[in-house]
């Protein structure tokens, strides 16, 4: 019969500290040598059943204190080093594992001080966003990863590149593509740079959508995608070659700290300027005031995507011919914000749309449907806002789909002029919304997920509130 092989040395090692012995003690105890008992300590030696009964009989220890189990410290463990801010620091799990092993009081240390660290960093995101609200800069240093610098970037200023713009209604004008794009594109990377597009199956193109061949000269892009998110990534391929020296121009402007985070810029300056190819200035807020800023009519009118449609509208920023000031934000489902962006930069200290009474938080309860909400900050300020779900990739079989939902705002005292005002106007009136919860101080909200920081609790055992976070 073969024996069971237990390797569970550090545990071996905090047990025989706890019973206060030497190794030399413990194993003329068991009935080994010193030298072997290192070895088991340092998990170069297995525990074998017949030690393990030795321990058992010798010191009257519980074998399952030796056959125990850390799986629940180490999967916390990788949720810590997950973070962008550690996710390179170890090259695989097997460091964790001893970690977990070795000294799980310091594991779990660790993972408290995590637990402390994200508590704390969102609590000093919304009193510095309390404070900048209320006029007073904090200059608080720290370092932003180039994706969330980047980020930052871009929402802080208007969503509106007038180089970039006019740089894309002149190719398009080269192009002479009329209603159908696609081939135009195709027919301009051929022309300019011996390019050409094909469409590959999913297995072709293993976690790629894009991908361009500089030996064989050919854009692949995946069949996963919509064909509206296919002419788009043509688009960028051909803004990326076509309008260089200005997207260069738009991302030195954005004056970035890093290579990384210019890289970065580089991409979403292609995208944007992609959008601005698809949807030319003049021809698109010409359709937009004429349809009444109604989004679905503008897809079919322009052969894109509800989401590209949104996006498009936020950037009709022209100073001779500027559209409505609508700002939009993007989530996946679980709440995280994928992006912000506004014609005069999203309204961070005004609006913030982490409210989870948003129509936006409802919306993956109704993909496809577009959701027109009138709502309300504490200030007084109404604001019309349009939510939608957004398709990903077409999934691989027994693949969950991609979700994703986009909310596009605007000012109540503006709405007038767009085709969703009569619906966003509910007959109780404006939805009271608020910032985010830590920073709203709306009594009696069902949906508070998180007490004030800016009020006391209210600790009476005689008085429950309709929320679970009672506040004076």
């Amino acid at each position: 019969m073969t024996e069971k092989k237990i390797f569970a040395g550090p545990r071996l090692r905090r047990i025989r500290k706890g019973l206060d012995l030497t190794q030399t003690a413990m194993a003329e105890a068991l009935s080994i040598s010193p030298s072997y008992l290192n070895l088991i300590e340092r998990n170069q030696r297995p525990l074998t059943v017949q030690l393990l009964l030795k321990l058992a009989s010798v010191y009257d220890i519980d074998v399952g204190e030796l056959q125990g189990e850390s799986s629940g410290t180490i999967s916390q463990l990788k949720s810590v080093f997950s973070d962008s801010l550690l996710s390179g620091e170890l090259p695989g799990d097997q460091e964790l594992v001893e970690v977990a092993e070795a000294a799980p009081n310091a594991a779990l240390g660790i993972i408290k001080l995590y637990r402390a660290y994200c508590e704390q960093a969102a609590r000093l995101s919304d009193l510095t966003a309390l404070l900048a609200h209320e006029g007073r800069e904090t200059h608080l240093p720290g370092k932003r990863l180039p994706h969330e610098e980047v980020r930052d970037a871009i929402s802080r200023r208007p969503y509106f590149f007038d180089d970039l713009d006019r740089a894309a209604e002149m190719l398009f004008a080269e192009l002479d593509a009329g209603d159908d794009l696609a081939p135009a594109l195709k027919a301009w990377l051929m022309k300019h740079h011996g390019i050409t597009v094909r469409i590959l199956p999913p297995h072709a193109m293993v976690n790629l959508g894009r991908r361009f061949d500089r030996h064989t000269m050919r854009l692949f892009i995946s069949a996963r995608f919509s064909p509206f998110d296919r002419q788009r990534e043509i688009a960028i391929e051909t803004v990326l070659l076509a309008l260089a020296d200005p997207i260069a121009a738009a991302v030195e402007a954005l004056d970035l700290s890093s290579d990384e985070s210019r890289r970065i810029a580089r991409f979403e300056l292609a995208r944007y300027a992609a959008l601005a190819l698809m949807m030319p200035y003049a021809p698109f807020i010409e359709a937009a005031r004429r349809d009444r800023f109604d989004i679905g009519l503008l897809c079919g009118r322009f052969g894109v995507s509800f989401e590209q449609a949104a996006t498009r509208l936020v950037s009709l920023q022209r100073l001779d011919n500027a559209g409505l000031a609508f700002f939009a934000m993007e989530i996946d489902q679980a709440g995280n914000i994928l992006r912000r962006i506004g014609a005069e930069g999203f309204p961070h200290a005004g609006f913030r749309g982490e409210c989870p009474r948003l129509d936006l938080y409802d919306a993956f309860s109704q993909p496809g449907r577009i959701v027109s909400q009138h709502v309300e900050m504490p200030d007084g300020v109404g604001y019309l806002t349009l939510s939608r779900t957004l398709e990903g990739p077409e999934p691989a079989l027994g693949e969950r789909p991609h979700l994703t939902a986009i909310l596009l705002g605007l000012r109540w005292d503006k709405a007038a002029a767009t085709a969703y005002a009569a619906n966003g106007g509910a007959a109780g009136g404006p939805v009271p919304v608020g910032p985010v919860c830590r920073l709203c101080e709306r009594p009696g909200c069902l949906s508070r997920a998180e007490p004030p920081v800016t009020r006391p609790l209210g600790l009476d055992e005689m008085v429950a509130g309709l929320s679970a976070f009672d506040f004076r």
